[in-house]
C-alpha cells in the first residue's frame, strides 16, 4: 500500500549538498536531560549533555528559562556550573542537584549567572549519591546508595584483599552489566534547609533486596507523601533464583515516624507466596490464574501520591514473569484500601504519567500506532487523547494553576526538545457518549503546542533531514501492518536507492518516533539508505493480541512481517532490489541471524548487534531468567509429550547456518550479561568456517548499548564501510 510521495519529491530537485549527518555531527548533539519547573512556574531548569569525542565522555551543564519571556535559551545561562538532577527549593531560590563523582549539592539559583569556579559554587551534603529524592515539606531527603550484598556472592576473603575471585551460590550474580556484590538501597535523612542532619534510616535496613530495582530505576520508584509523613516505594522482595525467575515487584507504604511500619499496597494482608516451576514459562501457572483477590502478580512501580493525599497511583503490570505486559494506571484509596486501573480504555501501555493540582486529574503518555502522544484521565477513567502528533512525547512538569504542561519532544527526524502544551478545558465524556473513537479517546480535545527550545539549532541549520513517512503494509495474513519509512535528504524518486530493513529489538519495544543516537535513521538516510522500520507483530501499540503474538514464536508471523514490508518497499521503482540489507539489535538482531538463513537470497548484507544466534545457549547464559521462560516457553532440555522442544529451540538461528549465503557483520558488547558475547563470536566463527565474508565488532567496555563517544563513532563507521562496500558497490 503504497503512499503519496509528494512530501519527499519535492527536495529531488536540489542538488546534493554536503549537508549530511556524519556520526560526528550525531555525538554533537546536545541531550536534554532532567526538567523542573520552579515553584513559582515562571522558569525552568534543566540540563544538557554535550559529547566530546576527544575526552570521551559527556558533561551535563544547567540551563534556566524564563516562562515570562521565553526566548534563546543559549543565552539565558550557560555557565561553569556542572551537573544533573536538578530540583528547586519552595523559595525559588536554591536548588538541589547531583554533581560530577556523585554528590548531592545545594546551590543558589543565583550562582547559575556567577563566572566562578565550580567548586566555589557547590555545597556538598552527601557523597556516594546514586538518585535523591526532597520532600515536599523539605524536611527529608532520600538519598540512594549502594550497600553491600551476598545474596548471590559470598563476602570476599578479609585476608585476601587482593584475590578476584566470586563465589557464587545462586542466580542473580550478574544483572545487565556488572556483578551483583552491592545493591541499591534509601537512606532517609532529615534535612533542615542547609544540610544534612544526623544518622540516616536505611528503609530495608537488614533486608537483602534492591529499591530501586535494577538495572534501570531511578528515585522515579519513591515518592514522599504531600505532608511528607509517608513514603511509598517500589521492591522486588526476593533473591536468587526467586528473584530471576519473576517480575513481582510491589509497593510498600513506610511511615516515617513509626519507622519500621510498613505496608504492602498490592497483596491482602494475608496473602502467601506460590509456588513457580522455575523451568516453564508462568504464563499458564497459578500465580497468574484469574479469579480470586487481585495480588498485582506483575510488575508494579513508580508510585506518586495525588496531591490531595488520599490516592496513590502506580504503573501496574498483571501477570508475573511477562516484562512487557500492557502498563495499567492503577489507583489506590489510602482510606478504603480499594484498588482500580483507571486506563482500560487505552488498549496500550502506559509509559509515564503525573497529577495534576487538585488530585481527581492525570496526564499520561502511551504508544499507540507508532506515536507516543499525551493522554488525559480522571480517577473515575476516563480517558482523552491530548496530542495527535507523529512524535514521540515524555512529561515533565505540570504548572501550578494545572493548565500548561511541559514535556519534552522528539521524533525519527529531530531530537528532544522543550514545549509547553497548553491544555484545554478538562471536558471529560461521560459514559455512553459517542464522541469518542474505538480506544476511548476523545477525537476533538488536543492541545496546543510551543516550543521552548531549539538546543541543536545551530547544528540543524547546516544539515539537511531526510523525511519521515507512514506507509502501511499487508501482511501474509491479511491484516495492515505500519511501517515508517525515512528517505535520504535531497530525495529524488528518479534515482535508485539501496535500501535498509531495520528490525526491532525488545522483543516487545515499540517502533514508534523514536530518536536514537545508535540505531539513528536520520544518519543512515544521511549515507543514502532507505530505511524501512516494521511495526511487526509483537510490538505495542495495536491491541494485545498483536503485542502477543510473538511469545513462543519467535520465528513465526513476525519474521513474515519483515519480508512483507521489505518485499514491499523493494516493488517502488526508487529501490534497487538487488541492494538490500537487514539490520538490527537485541532481538533484532536474532531476527537478522534467523533471516540470513531464511531470506531466499532477497539481502546483499547483514548487520546484528547483540543478538540471540543460539537460542539453547541463551537459555543457560542469561540473567533474568522470567524472560526466556516466557518467551522460549520453558527449559530446552524439557520436552512436550511427542518428544518435541520449544519451537524457540527447534528453529533457533544457529540450525540454518549450513543456508547462510550472505556477508554478515557481528556486533557485541562484552559487558552485555543479558545476551552474552560468546553469541556473536559463534556466528561470526560459524560464518567464517563456511567460508562467508564476514566481520566481527567486539567492544571490551560496553553493555548492551555502546555508551561512550569513540566507541560510538567506531560503531557508525564500521557499520556503514560494511553497509557500503556490499550494497553501493
Amino acid at each position: 500500500m503504497a503512499t503519496t510521495m509528494a512530501t519527499v519529491a519535492a527536495a529531488g530537485a536540489q542538488e546534493a549538498k554536503p549537508d549530511l549527518m556524519t556520526p560526528e555531527t550525531l555525538w554533537q548533539l546536545g541531550r536534554i536531560g532532567h526538567v523542573t519547573l520552579s515553584p513559582s512556574g515562571e522558569s525552568l531548569l534543566f540540563n544538557v549533555t554535550h559529547y566530546s569525542k576527544e575526552a570521551n565522555k559527556g558533561t551535563s551543564t544547567f540551563y534556566t528559562l524564563d516562562l515570562k519571556q521565553p526566548g534563546d535559551v543559549e543565552r539565558q545561562c550557560r555557565r561553569t556550573l556542572k551537573g544533573s538532577k536538578p530540583t528547586f527549593l519552595r523559595d525559588g531560590k536554591r536548588f538541589l542537584f547531583l554533581a560530577p563523582g556523585g554528590k548531592l549539592c545545594l546551590t543558589p539559583t543565583s550562582n547559575l549567572n556567577a563566572d566562578k569556579d565550580m567548586a566555589e559554587l557547590m555545597r556538598p551534603l552527601a557523597d556516594n549519591v546514586d538518585d535523591y529524592l526532597l520532600s515536599p515539606d523539605e524536611r527529608h531527603i532520600i538519598v540512594v546508595r549502594m550497600v553491600p550484598s551476598t545474596a548471590s556472592i559470598a563476602a570476599p576473603e578479609a585476608d585476601l584483599p587482593e584475590a578476584t575471585g566470586m563465589v557464587i551460590n545462586d542466580l542473580m550474580y550478574k544483572h545487565w552489566d556488572h556483578y551483583v556484590d552491592q545493591v541499591p538501597h534509601p537512606f532517609l535523612y532529615e534535612f533542615d534547609g542547609e544540610k544534612l542532619v544526623g544518622e540516616p534510616t536505611d528503609l530495608l535496613e537488614g533486608e537483602p533486596y534492591e529499591c530501586p530495582m535494577e538495572p534501570f530505576g531511578g528515585a522515579e520508584q519513591l515518592c514522599f507523601s504531600p505532608d511528607g509523613k509517608q513514603i511509598a516505594y517500589t521492591c522486588r522482595k526476593k533473591t536468587g533464583r526467586d528473584y530471576a525467575i519473576s517480575t513481582d515487584s510491589d509497593i510498600y507504604l513506610y511511615d516515617i515516624a513509626k519507622k519500621r511500619t510498613v505496608r504492602n499496597l498490592c497483596k491482602p494482608e494475608a496473602y502467601g507466596e506460590l509456588e513457580r516451576d522455575p523451568l516453564r514459562s508462568l504464563e499458564h501457572q497459578a500465580v497468574n490464574a484469574k479469579g480470586g483477590a487481585d495480588c498485582n502478580m506483575g510488575y508494579d512501580t513508580n508510585p506518586q501520591f495525588s496531591p490531595d493525599g488520599n490516592f496513590v497511583a502506580w504503573l501496574s503490570m498483571e501477570r508475573d514473569g511477562y516484562e512487557s505486559d500492557r502498563q495499567r494506571l492503577c489507583l489506590y484509596h489510602l482510606n478504603t484500601g480499594t484498588k482500580r486501573y483507571i486506563t482500560e480504555q487505552f488498549e496500550s501501555g502506559v509509559d509515564e504519567f503525573l497529577w495534576a493540582p487538585g488530585g481527581h486529574t492525570l496526564y499520561f503518555t502511551g504508544v499507540w500506532h507508532g506515536k507516543t502522544n499525551v493522554y488525559r484521565t480522571n480517577i473515575e477513567g476516563d480517558v482523552v487523547q491530548l496530542t495527535d502528533d507523529q512524535a514521540d512525547y515524555g512529561l515533565c512538569a505540570i504548572s501550578p494553576d494545572g493548565h500548561t504542561l511541559y514535556v519534552k519532544r522528539h521524533s525519527m527526524e529531530v531530537p528532544d526538545d522543550i514545549y509547553r502544551l497548553a491544555l484545554p478545558e478538562a471536558r471529560i465524556p461521560q459514559s455512553g457518549q459517542s464522541d469518542t473513537n474505538s480506544l476511548g479517546r476523545e477525537s476533538n480535545a488536543v492541545a496546543s503546542l510551543y516550543r521552548l527550545t531549539e538546543v541543536n539549532r545551530d547544528i540543524y541549520r547546516t544539515l539537511a533531514v531526510g523525511k519521515c513517512e507512514e506507509r502501511w503494509v499487508k501482511t501474509v495474513d491479511g491484516k495492515d501492518m505500519l511501517c515508517w519509512v525515512v528517505y535520504p535528504p535531497h530525495f529524488d524518486p528518479a534515482k535508485k536507492y539501496p535500501a535498509l530493513l531495520f528490525c526491532e529489538g525488545g522483543p516487545q519495544s515499540p517502533v514508534s518516533q523514536f530518536w536514537s543516537y545508535r540505531w539513528n535513521f536520520q544518519i543512515m538516510a544521511a549515507n543514502g539508505y532507505v530505511v524501512i522500520a516494521p511495526n511487526r507483530r509483537g510490538l505495542p501499540g495495536f491491541g494485545m493480541e498483536w503485542l502477543e503474538e510473538i511469545s513462543g514464536d519467535y520465528t513465526g508471523l513476525c519474521m513474515q512481517d519483515y519480508l512483507s514490508a521489505i518485499d514491499d518497499l523493494a516493488r517502488e521503482s526508487y529501490i534497487d532490489n538487488e541492494r538490500l540489507g537487514a539490520v538490527g539489535a537485541s532481538f533484532g538482531g536474532f531476527s537478522v541471524y534467523w533471516l540470513a538463513g531464511n531470506h531466499d537470497k532477497r539481502f546483499k548484507a547483514f548487520i546484528a548487534h547483540d543478538g540471540i544466534y543460539n537460542t539453547q545457549q541463551q537459555y543457560v547464559e542469561t540473567e533474568e531468567m522470567w524472560f526466556p521462560n516466557w518467551d522460549l516457553k520453558s527449559a530446552p532440555w524439557l520436552k512436550a509429550a511427542d518428544g518435541q522442544v520449544q519451537k524457540a529451540f527447534a528453529e533457533s538461528p544457529h540450525l540454518y547456518v549450513d543456508r547462510w549465503d550472505t556477508p554478515i557483520l557481528c556486533i557485541h558488547g562484552q559487558r552485555d550479561f543479558r545476551i552474552e558475547y560468546t553469541q556473536a563470536e559463534s556466528a561470526f566463527n560459524a560464518a567464517r568456517m563456511r567460508g562467508i565474508d564476514a566481520q566481527l565488532l567486539l567492544f571490551p567496555d560496553e553493555n548492551h548499548w555502546v555508551l561512550k563517544p569513540q566507541n560510538g563513532i567506531l560503531w557508525q563507521r564500521t557499520f556503514f564501510r560494511f553497509l557500503d562496500k556490499y550494497l553501493k558497490h
